[in-house]
């Protein structure tokens, strides 16, 4: 590829890049933590920017930096065992057993379901999964042509929906933004930061980097050194978005709370704002941003899932895994977005530590010349934090533990408790590495 070209497929990339992240959680929860935050929103959305942005930024750039062609290798690096288990527990939870099942599910609650008598709700529901994971199946099954059917159509079409209702917000906002409710009073920022771990973006950037880095080398890219800039600025061009989206998105919420009081999702807050500025067209208008929205993630997250397990577990066609997670996730989005969220809240707490752990070891691996003791020893003590923080989000609070937690762990009451662990791991991995050398040079003499 010439200067020109590459420079042209990394904006192709790049927009890819930031469709597959925003679907359905990026719309819902940004803007229901503006209506919560208040005055509080910039702190929160700064938080929420993080954990929603430069994390996943950081993973995608991660895998090119690291060399490793998939994220089950990068996680290798722990112990095979672990990189296996960890590689299928994080494609599964963005895959059919949440982030796919509640694209469906956000698409119908916000496009479909005020459309339709409360009477037909059930059937409803039914009948519009079974559609549009059918549209995915058919656009996943044609997965060479990813990167054009997402980055260069349906991108620029839901860019331009979502546009439309956030320039009307920002020069016509619905009224001024009202007091922080009591869970955004203190703390706005790590209460930003902790909901966005509910996009999953972390988790999605690690298989998302991995079609970034195949589409680079199918376009003859090879060395490691031009993947991991061409990847960089992929995801910077997806991650300056992303960022723009997420603070409009919050500002309209927040600023949406005098007109429509503080409502109980971020679905019904877009379906309030898009109704208060277009009436009945804002319903049409909302239901084709998040349809194409949600559908552009599924595309990717039914594709990538089918991959990695055609991979592992070749028996199977892609064809088949692809079939088959689209028929599971149209059962599991029939149990409601509700459900959906109350389930995948506790998982997201358990191993989201354990993903931001590891993006952060691969950008130091050379410091601590790659030891397993520095990974294994700081993992554990991560997720024996992050374990029991998820147990106490499932409403299973072990009352000892958490108030030893609470007690001995910095910013354990905001979520970040397991920080420190994380940190002591990686010294106790070192200084476990340097007893090592020791005790064989003592014996080798």
């Amino acid at each position: 590829m010439n200067q020109k070209s590459s420079n042209s497929y990394v904006v192709v990339l790049g927009l890819m890049l930031f469709s597959l992240f925003f679907g359905a959680g990026n719309l819902i929860f940004p803007i229901m933590m503006g209506q919560e935050a208040g005055t509080n929103v910039w702190a929160a959305t700064a938080g929420f920017i993080i954990t929603g942005v430069g994390l996943p930024l950081l993973a995608v750039v991660a895998l090119g930096f690291s060399g490793k062609s998939d994220l089950q290798s990068l996680a290798s690096r722990v112990n095979p065992t672990f990189g296996l288990i960890f590689a299928i527990i994080l494609y599964l939870a963005i895959g059919p057993l949440f982030a796919i099942p509640r694209a469906g599910s956000v698409s119908f609650e916000i496009g479909i379901r005020p459309l339709l008598p409360e009477s037909s709700l059930t059937i409803g529901l039914l009948i519009f999964s079974i559609c549009f994971f059918g549209v995915a199946t058919i656009l996943s099954l044609n997965s060479s042509k990813i990167v054009d059917i997402v980055g260069k159509y349906l991108t620029p079409i839901k860019i331009s929906f979502i546009l439309l209702l956030i320039l009307v917000a920002v020069f016509n906002p619905l009224g001024s933004f009202g007091e922080p409710t009591e869970a955004y009073s203190q703390h706005s920022f790590f209460n930003g930061f902790s909901e966005g771990y509910l996009t999953m973006d972390v988790l999605a950037a690690f298989v998302f980097g991995v079609i970034v880095i195949n589409a680079l080398r199918a376009k003859g890219i090879e060395s490691n050194r031009s993947i991991m800039f061409a990847t960089m600025k992929a995801g910077l061009i997806a991650a300056v978005l992303l960022a723009f989206f997420y603070s409009a998105m919050a500002y309209m919420g927040a600023s949406s709370v005098a007109e429509l009081g503080i409502l109980e999702n971020g679905g019904a807050v877009l379906s309030g704002v898009a109704y208060a500025y277009f009436g009945s067209y804002g319903g049409i208008v909302l239901s084709a941003v998040m349809i194409i929205a949600c559908m552009t993630t599924s595309v990717g997250l039914i594709s990538s899932c089918a991959s990695y397990f055609n991979k592992i577990m070749p028996k199977f066609s892609y064809k088949t895994y692809v079939i088959a997670f689209a028929i599971f996730s149209t059962a599991v989005a029939n149990f409601g977005l509700t459900e959906l969220i109350a389930i995948s809240v506790p998982v997201l707490t358990a191993i989201y530590p354990l993903a931001i752990l590891l993006l952060i070891l691969t950008f130091f691996h050379q410091f601590f010349n790659g030891k397993k003791s520095v990974y294994q020893v700081s993992m554990i003590l991560t997720f024996i934090v992050s374990v029991f923080d998820g147990l106490k989000e499932a409403g299973v609070q072990i009352e000892p533990v958490y108030h030893l937690f609470a007690n001995i762990l910095p910013l354990y009451e905001v979520g970040l408790g397991w920080i420190v662990p994380a940190i002591i791991g990686v010294i106790l991995g070192i200084v476990i590495d340097l007893f090592k050398r020791e005790t064989k040079i003592k014996e080798n003499e």
